[in-house]
């Protein structure tokens, strides 16, 4: 059976819409109001809802990527996502590298960066191969499985956690951890478990870092322990809340654009015989993938300084928002952007963000779902749904949490001997 048809929501309710609400994303599709904003006003100013302060909402591509790496005039210390950005700030304001802007952040991404580069990540990639390998050879070969929980899951949780050190016994408490932080996959999240899990991801690395200060191993932990950070050490909150964003960063939005990617094959039939029969690449598919899932759903930024956006005035102090959901649609920059085209060339998305704060992991990312696309279209003659799916409810995250697939094997394939 598909996935369920989420109803669309009309443009001429958007100003009972509540962008900060985790179920008008989870439960609605937002394409036309999107593009009536996109349209007709591309400097939205939301309204004061719930008790919390209003925000402008960005969503031409010109003007996301504008924002996006213009650091003196949009701000992320004050936070970087509407839950912290609406509630006071982030505490991890100028700690951590997501929330830091101008030296500070080059210092800090230059230290981090050594453990992100292809060089130092060809050892995890090739790991990833063997794993995503093994996985889909597993899960594929019963016939049927729930790719989000079976397969994806367990992917990029395993690539961040070889890369922090993070032992195996700890992993599964991990996941299910990263998968309360920025939303629930069981309905709307709450307060209360968002932050614990939050805090316990927090107090998780607090501990290991610590374990680390002791015995170094080969592993970003140690290495954030023992660097510099310009002329001095990384302090020990520096350490747990780089681990805590490089954990969040390169978990969620990686698995949720695998588990979008088999989901937009099997309503794609031409798209999925585009990929068998090698009429695309691997390379062009997963950008395409990228454009296509956009995991995280906008970013956010505080205005600096009083500006002019497209005529609207911003004060210095307000919440800018810039929604790469919309972006990645844009008609101005993608043709039939509405179209799933893995063949699509000079796929200019922002899934990856933009300027200074432009992913760090976007290498491994592109690697891990590239493996899930080499793996499905070695091992895979035919692909259905399986089940009903579900969504993950949040107001930064999109995406399933659940994807139950009927896999016909291709009688051609060979397991690699391990």
């Amino acid at each position: 059976m598909p996935t369920a048809v989420r109803p669309s929501l009309d443009p001429d309710t958007l100003d009972d819409v509540d962008l900060a609400d985790p179920a008008v994303h989870a439960e609605h599709d937002l394409s036309a109001l999107w593009r009536h904003l996109r349209t007709e006003e591309p400097v939205y100013r939301h309204p004061e809802t719930g008790g919390r302060p209003g925000f402008w909402v960005l969503t031409r591509h010109a003007d996301v990527a504008a924002v996006l790496r213009d650091s003196a005039r949009f701000t992320s210390e004050r936070g970087n996502v509407l839950d912290t950005l609406l509630t006071g700030g982030d505490s991890a304001a100028g700690k951590m590298l997501a929330v830091t802007d101008g030296e500070p952040h080059r210092d800090l991404r230059t230290v981090l960066l050594k453990s992100f580069t292809p060089r130092a990540l060809a050892p995890v990639i090739e790991s990833v191969r063997r794993s995503t390998r093994q996985l889909l050879e597993e899960a594929l070969g019963r016939g049927d499985c729930d790719f989000a929980r079976e397969v994806a899951a367990n992917i990029p949780i395993a690539a961040i956690c070889d890369l922090l050190g993070v032992p195996a016994k700890d992993r599964a408490y991990i996941l299910a951890l990263t998968s309360s932080a920025l939303g629930s996959d069981h309905g709307l999240p709450t307060e209360a478990d968002t932050w614990t899990a939050k805090n316990d991801i927090l107090l998780y690395f607090a501990e290991l870092a610590a374990d680390r200060r002791e015995k170094p191993l080969d592993d970003v932990v140690s290495l954030l322990v023992s660097d510099a950070f310009g002329d001095r050490p990384l302090t020990h909150d520096e350490v747990v809340f780089n681990c805590y964003s490089l954990l969040l960063g390169g978990d969620e939005t990686t698995r949720l654009s695998m588990i979008g990617a088999i989901e937009a094959l099997i309503e794609h039939p031409d798209q999925w015989a585009a990929l068998r029969s090698g009429a695309v690449s691997v390379e062009s598919a997963t950008e395409e993938v990228l454009r296509w899932t956009t995991p995280a759903l906008h970013s956010g930024r505080t205005a600096t300084e009083d500006l002019l956006l497209e005529g609207e005035f911003v004060e210095e102090g307000d919440v800018v928002t810039v929604w790469t959901a919309s972006a990645n649609r844009d008609e101005a920059v993608f043709d039939r952007p509405e179209v799933f085209d893995l063949a699509r060339s000079g796929n200019r998305h922002l899934s990856f963000a933009y300027g200074a704060h432009f992913c760090l992991g976007a290498y491994l990312a592109r690697a891990e779902i590239g493996a899930v696309l080499e793996g499905v279209r070695a091992m895979a003659s035919e692909l259905s749904f399986a089940g009903p799916s579900s969504r993950v409810y949040s107001n930064f995250l999109s995406g399933l949490s659940q994807l139950p697939v009927s896999v016909s094997l291709d009688p051609r394939y060979r397991p690699a001997e391990r």
